[in-house]
C-alpha cells in the first residue's frame, strides 16, 4: 500500500462497529454487514500503517494528524463492545496499549485525538467485569480507567487537579478555531462516566484527596451545554434557531445558499461574502464557537 490511510480507516471502523450496536435490536441483518466492514477495515487499517495526511499533504492546511495510534485503539475498543472477542481486548492492552496509549496523560476528545474517549469507554469494562480476563490486561484496564479518573478530575471546577484551560464563564477552553468542540465532548465523556460510576454504585470520585459524586460531573457537563444555549456574556445561543440570539451568519453552503438559486460549483462565495443574514435556517447546527 503505497498511501495508507489508517486514520480513516480506523476512525470509519469505530464508527460502524458502534453503529452495530445501535441497529442489533431493530435491523440484525444491517448490523451484521456493519460489523462485518468493520472488522475489515481494523485489519485494513492495522496492517497498512500510515498517516492520511502523509499520504494526502494537501490535507495539513485544514485537518492535519497528530497520529493514527489512537484511532487504532479507539477503533478496537468499539469492536471489543460490539463483538466480545477477545482478541480486540488484547490489542487495546498489551503491547499496542503501551505505545499508543499516553498513560497518565489527560487529554482532550476530539476530532483529531481520541485517547479520552477510549480511556473512559475501556473504564466501562473495569467498572463492570468482562469473562476471561488476564491478570495482565486486568492491569492495564485499570491503568485505563485511572487515566480515564485523571480526566474527569481535571474537568471539575473546583478539584485540586482541575485544568485552567477555561474562561471565566467556566467554558472548557482549548483553542479559538471550533471552540465549542472540546467542551461539548468533555460534557458528553463526563455524562458517560456519571453514569457508569451511577449503574455500578460507585459512590465517589477521588481527585487528589477531594472526593466527588456522579452529580458533580452532571453538574460541570450541564454547565457547558448551558453556556452553549445562551448562558454567556453575550446570550448568545450558539445552537442555531435555538433561542432569541443565534448566529445568522452560519459558514454552511446549505445555510448560505438561497434554495431556488441556479449556481454552479464555483459560484459560491458570493454567498459566503455576502453581508446578508443565511437564507436558510441550520436548525440544530452547533457552531464552531466563540472567538
Amino acid at each position: 500500500m503505497s498511501f495508507p490511510g489508517t486514520e480513516v480507516a480506523a476512525e470509519t471502523a469505530a464508527a460502524m462497529a458502534s453503529a452495530s450496536l445501535v441497529f442489533k435490536k431493530i435491523n440484525l441483518a444491517y448490523s451484521r454487514v456493519l460489523l462485518m466492514h468493520a472488522q475489515q477495515l481494523f485489519i485494513f487499517a492495522d496492517i497498512y500503517r500510515g498517516s492520511y495526511s502523509v499520504s494526502i499533504p494537501q490535507v495539513q492546511k485544514y485537518f492535519n494528524s497528530t497520529g493514527y495510534g489512537d484511532e487504532l485503539l479507539w477503533a478496537a475498543t468499539w469492536l471489543y463492545h460490539a463483538t466480545g472477542y477477545q482478541s480486540y481486548l488484547k490489542y487495546v492492552t498489551e503491547q499496542n496499549g503501551k505505545e499508543f496509549a499516553e498513560w497518565g496523560s489527560p487529554t482532550w476528545f476530539s476530532w483529531a485525538n481520541k485517547h479520552a474517549g477510549t480511556k473512559v469507554l475501556l473504564s466501562r469494562i473495569n467498572f463492570f467485569g468482562a469473562k476471561d480476563v488476564s491478570i495482565a490486561e486486568n492491569l492495564d484496564l485499570q491503568m485505563y480507567r485511572e487515566s480515564a479518573e485523571a480526566i474527569m478530575c481535571a474537568l471539575l471546577p473546583d478539584s485540586p487537579t482541575a485544568t485552567s484551560s477555561r474562561t471565566d464563564s467556566g467554558l472548557i477552553w482549548v483553542t479559538e478555531w471550533n471552540s465549542l468542540h472540546h467542551p461539548v465532548a468533555s460534557a458528553f465523556l463526563s455524562v458517560l462516566y456519571s453514569d457508569y460510576m451511577l449503574t455500578s454504585q460507585t459512590e465517589t470520585l477521588y481527585c487528589d484527596g477531594k472526593s466527588y459524586k456522579p452529580e458533580d460531573l452532571c453538574k460541570f457537563a450541564i454547565s457547558q451545554v448551558d453556556y452553549v444555549l445562551g448562558k454567556n456574556l453575550m446570550k448568545m445561543s450558539y445552537l442555531v434557531g435555538y433561542g432569541s440570539n443565534y448566529p445568522q451568519y452560519v459558514h454552511h453552503r446549505g445555510a448560505s445558499i438561497p434554495v431556488d438559486a441556479d449556481t454552479g460549483c464555483s459560484d459560491g462565495f458570493k454567498w459566503l461574502n455576502s453581508c446578508n443574514p443565511n437564507p436558510n435556517v441550520a436548525v440544530r447546527a452547533l457552531v464552531g464557537g466563540p472567538s
